[in-house]
């Protein structure tokens, strides 16, 4: 098993965090992966060390991909 450390961590959290936000931007339907969001959540959850780490991660991700602030 491999150990995700350091900046490989970082970039691990911010994947996944981009992911889900991309997931959630779809539009309700059949071919959005739901599933998917809900599992990389679930990776995420594990990853960070609070609720606050995983909201930066995904304001961080939304910004990203709006390219604008909130």
């Amino acid at each position: 098993m491999v150990q995700i450390i350091d900046r490989d961590l970082h970039l691990v959290k911010k994947a996944l965090c981009l992911s889900i936000a991309v997931i959630e931007q779809q539009p309700e339907g059949p071919f959005r992966p739901d599933s998917d969001a809900v599992d990389m959540k679930d990776i995420a959850d594990r990853l960070m060390d609070n609720d606050i780490e995983l909201a930066h991660y995904l304001r961080s991700a939304r910004l990203i991909l709006s390219g604008k602030p909130d």
